[in-house]
């Protein structure tokens, strides 16, 4: 006798729709499980270059000490347009998660012309010392100083580049999984430079200008 019984006709597709979301979810945990391997080597390398500025933060070699150099209501000013970025980097989660890529991409925007704002500032600080004498060469102390604080500057380039290709990349595809993923990943990266200058900011100019 011949079997009529049928499944449902959205029995298959709804089971595809499972097994893809299944994949998704995998591939999103195996991309953010890497990039959290990676900001911890990079975190390795960020601490060792606090070690290395402890080290010989008073080794002046008779040059300009902290307070003589540094001005603080530049830093401050620097670090609350990085702080703001990472506002506006927040902002955009929600209308990630909903698919609102215009949105999105202002919010994005938004946040690139802070950290804009933030290495314009920086490079101005560098190009002052530079020209009052304070350059890298001049001290242990400063060779330090700028090796760290530019570290943390190329680090914040790399993520303006990044937000950069992911606005084109948003207007060419959309929030697509794979964009999400990307998003995701440059949010953690975004956020773990803000906590690296809030350390910065702390441990080279506020308590050498304090010392």
């Amino acid at each position: 006798m011949t079997d009529h019984t049928r499944l449902p006709s959205d029995a298959a597709p709804s089971w595809h729709l499972a097994e893809d979301d299944d994949h998704d979810s995998g591939g999103n945990g195996a991309t953010v499980l890497g990039f959290w391997i990676y900001l911890m080597s990079d975190a390795l390398i960020f601490a060792s270059l606090f070690a290395m500025f402890g080290v010989v933060r008073t080794n002046y070699a008779g040059g300009q000490m902290p307070h003589e150099i540094f001005e603080l209501p530049l830093v401050a000013l620097n670090t609350a347009l990085l702080l703001a970025s990472s506002i506006t980097f927040g902002q955009a989660m929600p209308h990630i998660e909903a698919g609102r890529v215009r949105a999105t991409r202002f919010w994005l925007a938004v946040t690139g012309l802070l950290g804009a704002g933030f290495i314009g500032i920086e490079l101005y600080e560098f190009s002052t010392l530079i020209a009052e004498g304070a350059g890298p060469q001049r001290s242990a102390f400063l060779s330090a100083f700028f090796t760290l604080v530019g570290t943390h500057g190329a680090h914040v380039t790399i993520g303006l580049l990044w937000i950069g290709v992911i606005l084109v990349q948003l207007g060419q595809h959309g929030l697509s999984q794979p964009m999400k993923r990307r998003l995701i990943c440059l949010s953690m990266f975004w956020h773990f430079l803000d906590i690296i200058w809030i350390g910065v900011f702390t441990f080279v100019y506020l308590f050498g200008v304090l010392r």
